[in-house]
């Protein structure tokens, strides 16, 4: 059961996926989990599944007054924000560049760029008079690489990393450290969709990455939990591709195996 002086983290769009994998691991470390998710039932559905102690809340991050509100909900029943995770997202449309639309490209932005930075800001409202916290948001290699097709997406991304050391450059003194993590292709619920749409090729995938799989979500958690901890306060506005060395493989074709 959580205690009530335990620290406290939010993680957006925790209710599947990267989110879930991260909420479970902060659970476990002993935090007292705030699940945010455009899904206000699944959320809250999600925080029993933690146990007493923790809470579930409806918010779209593409709307700036209810990560406002969800954050201050946090803040009032939790007692304090130590942590903040920006996961939310959704799948790209991954049509051709002249077949997307400006609606599209903006809802990318909208979800992932702005809905990271408003939060962030929202969060280091309740961090800084209390001394600090940390920040982690989810960026993607499609933000560090060229992934056809992807721009709104990639873009967004590349946002992300770009406010990560725009952030932690502003807030280091005063106690808030902000990085991000670039995971390559992740086994979750968003990519299996494409994967079933014929939208992407995981085993061309896997052939591709030095390691020879997709991520798991746990793995991604781990990254989290250490950029969140003590052990890495000495680490802020960085990005930490976790992509099983698909950006350092440089060759052409498939991995050595």
């Amino acid at each position: 059961m959580a205690q009530q002086d335990s620290p406290v983290m939010l993680v957006t769009g925790g209710a599947e996926g990267i989110g879930w994998a991260i909420a479970r691991r902060f659970a476990a470390g002993g935090h007292r989990v705030a699940i945010a998710d455009l899904r206000g039932e699944a959320a809250e559905a999600r925080a029993r599944e933690l146990g007493a102690g923790h809470l579930g809340l409806a918010c779209d991050v593409a709307q700036e007054a209810q990560v406002a509100a969800a954050v201050a909900r946090v803040a009032e029943t939790l007692g304090r924000l130590d942590v903040l995770v920006n996961n939310a997202g959704i799948a790209d449309s991954i049509q051709p560049t002249l077949e997307q639309s400006g609606e599209h490209f903006g809802r990318q932005l909208d979800i992932h760029l702005k809905g990271t930075f408003v939060a962030s800001r929202e969060a280091a409202r309740v961090m800084l008079p209390r001394g600090g916290g940390a920040i982690v948001s989810l960026a993607s290699m499609a933000g560090m690489v060229g992934l056809p097709r992807r721009n709104g997406y990639g873009a967004a991304k590349a946002g992300i990393m770009a406010l990560t050391r725009s952030l932690a450059a502003e807030w280091g003194r005063r106690g808030i450290r902000v990085n991000a993590i670039a995971p390559g292709y992740v086994r979750t619920p968003l990519v299996e969709a494409l994967e079933r749409e014929g939208k992407i090729d995981t085993g061309a995938i896997t052939r591709r990455a030095p390691l020879g799989r997709l991520a798991r979500p746990e793995e991604i958690a781990e990254v989290a939990w250490f950029l969140a901890s003590p052990a890495a306060s000495y680490v802020t506005g960085i990005t930490v591709p976790v992509d099983g060395g698909w950006t350092a493989f440089g060759a052409a074709g498939d991995a050595p195996e």
